[in-house]
Order: structure tokens, then C-alpha cells, then sequence
């Protein structure tokens, strides 16, 4: 009698990462409906923040920038590796896009049908960075070489608990910095990106289609101030940056000149109204309502208390 045949894997690239990591988690609890193999992907391949004795992950050594790396996915210490889907996280370079094509190619070699990319909502398909991988793997679904989904997430609610220059500034000096003026965003929740991600990752059928992932409510960050005041029992402030001193701030907690550049420009976008929508699309992918920012503020208000 032959070996049965094991289930599909799952390689989740960024696995440690603030969507990636709640992909596994959501991956690991589905797995009577989903049974599958989850490759964890990070620079280390430690699978810091996620299980570390579940039998059905396996923590892989993975780096953009080290082509010989790209291989660990597919040839574990168990043997070859049947990689049904990949969900794709850039680095943090604004010129990744050649090397995530490259890899797309890479994986298509080696028997990969389905890949899902993380992008943002502020990048259009054909855009910049994100937004050229957006496209190649729309022309390849078009062809019909690929199955393929693009989620465009707008900002996180957890940027404020784990981004230093909003959890030191709401922590430190409870006040919070941009350069959005009176412009508001349908914040949304991590753990509804992931929800979102594991229906695109595993469903019988090919979603072949992007999917704009919003919150709930429309919240300006004076908005913001406002429910961390109440929620902290203190008075958080928004103070509103001209876009060359929030990019100076950026580069001050260590982000690139490029990038901040590029997140200060963003800012700008959100004061016009770039973010000024929502919709129900994570509603209809995982059948609940996502999150509302205050819900989230309330469960991790403890990262902003200030000692005694």
C-alpha cells in the first residue's frame, strides 16, 4: 500500500510578520476545514511570534535579496515540498517589484498555481512598487497561467500599537503626529486582513480578482485622538505636521529618506480624500463584520499607559 499522499502546503512569505503571523494562526485554527502543510517564512526562519510545536508548520529560512534561500521552501528536511499557494509580503525596499516577479516565476517552475499579494489600497494594478507585481500576476491570470488574488488593505489599527512613532508619541507625549489634516480612513484590523487572506489562499474556487480591504467606520486621526482619550483616561492630542516635518520624523525613527518620503506623500493623498471610503468586501469573504478601531484600542490599551 502506497504513503498517502500529504496535503497541500500553504507558504506564507513575512509569516512572522503582522498579517503573516495571523495568517498562520487563522491557517493552523481552519485545519479540519483546510488540511495543509504551512511553511512560515521569515529571514531567520525562527517563526518568532507563531506555534512552535504545531506538526502541521514548519518554520522556513527565507530573504528576498538571497536567491538561494527561494529553494528552502520547496525541499524541507522531510523532502520535496507541494506548494499548492503563496501569500506574497515585499520587503520593506521601494524597489522590490523585479525580485517578486523574479520569485513568482521561481515558484511557477516548481508547480505553484495560486499566489495572493499584499499590496495597499493607496496602489492602483500597473502602479508603482506593489502595484507592478499587482499587474503581472493580472496578465498572467488573464492568460489563465496563474490563480491569483490581490488584497489592497488600507492603513492598520495596529500601526498605533506597534509603529514606534505613534506608540511612542501616544505612549511618551500622548500625542499623535501626521500630516493628514481633517482626512479620515476606514481603518481596518489585521486579523480581518488575514481572514480575508485565508479565504484567497484556500477556497475551492480561484478568486482571480483584488479585493479593497476597509474598516468599518471612516475616523479622521483628530477622531482618533479622541477614542484613545476616552479609552486611556487622558487626553491624547492630534497635532497636524506640515508633510516636511512628518517626513523628518520618519527619518528620525530610522526609516530611509525614500520611504518616508513616499509615507509623508501618502499623508497628503489621505488630506484630499484618497482614503475616504469603505465597503462591505470583508463582510462577504469571511461572513463577519470587521472590526471597529475603538474594539481594537480597548483590547491592547495597556501598550500605551504611561508609568507611574
Amino acid at each position: 500500500m502506497s504513503a498517502p499522499t500529504p496535503p497541500p502546503a500553504v507558504l506564507v512569505l513575512g509569516g512572522t510578520g503582522t498579517v503573516g503571523s495571523r495568517i498562520v494562526s487563522q491557517l493552523l485554527s481552519s485545519q479540519s476545514a483546510h488540511p495543509t502543510t504551512i511553511l512560515v517564512a521569515s529571514r531567520n526562519g525562527n517563526g518568532d511570534n507563531n506555534p512552535k510545536s504545531d506538526p502541521n508548520l514548519q518554520n522556513i529560512s527565507f530573504d528576498w535579496h538571497d536567491t538561494d534561500t527561494w529553494t528552502n521552501p520547496f525541499s524541507t528536511a522531510a523532502g520535496p515540498v507541494k506548494i499548492s499557494a503563496v501569500y506574497l509580503i515585499a520587503p520593506p525596499s521601494l524597489n522590490a517589484s523585479s525580485l517578486m516577479t523574479e520569485f513568482i516565476d521561481f515558484a511557477r517552475e516548481r508547480g505553484v498555481r495560486r499566489f495572493v499579494l499584499q499590496s495597499a489600497s493607496s496602489i492602483e494594478a500597473g502602479g508603482p512598487a506593489m502595484g507592478k507585481v499587482h499587474g503581472f500576476l493580472r496578465e498572467l491570470g488573464q492568460r489563465g497561467e496563474v490563480e491569483w488574488a490581490v488584497l489592497r488593505p488600507t492603513w492598520f489599527q495596529q500601526n498605533f500599537a506597534t509603529q514606534p512613532l505613534h506608540l511612542r508619541g501616544i505612549k511618551e507625549e500622548s500625542k499623535i503626529y501626521s500630516a493628514t489634516g481633517e482626512g479620515r480612513i476606514p481603518w481596518v484590523s489585521a486579523d480581518d486582513i488575514a481572514a480575508v487572506a485565508v479565504r484567497a489562499l484556500t477556497d475551492a474556487e480561484p478568486p482571480n480578482t483584488e479585493y479593497l480591504v476597509l474598516g468599518p467606520e471612516l475616523l479622521s486621526y483628530d477622531e482618533i485622538a479622541a477614542i484613545l482619550s476616552k479609552i486611556l483616561g487622558r487626553r491624547i492630542v492630534h497635532v497636524d505636521l506640515a508633510p516636511a516635518e512628518l517626513e523628518k520624523r520618519y527619518q528620525d525613527f530610522g526609516m530611509p529618506e525614500d520611504y518616508a518620503r513616499m509615507m509623508s506623500a501618502m499623508d497628503t493623498s489621505i488630506k484630499f480624500g484618497a482614503e475616504n471610503r469603505t465597503n462591505d468586501a470583508i463582510l462577504v469573504m469571511t461572513g463577519a463584520a470587521p472590526r471597529k478601531f475603538g474594539d481594537f484600542a480597548k483590547s491592547v490599551k495597556e501598550v500605551w499607559e504611561q508609568q507611574a
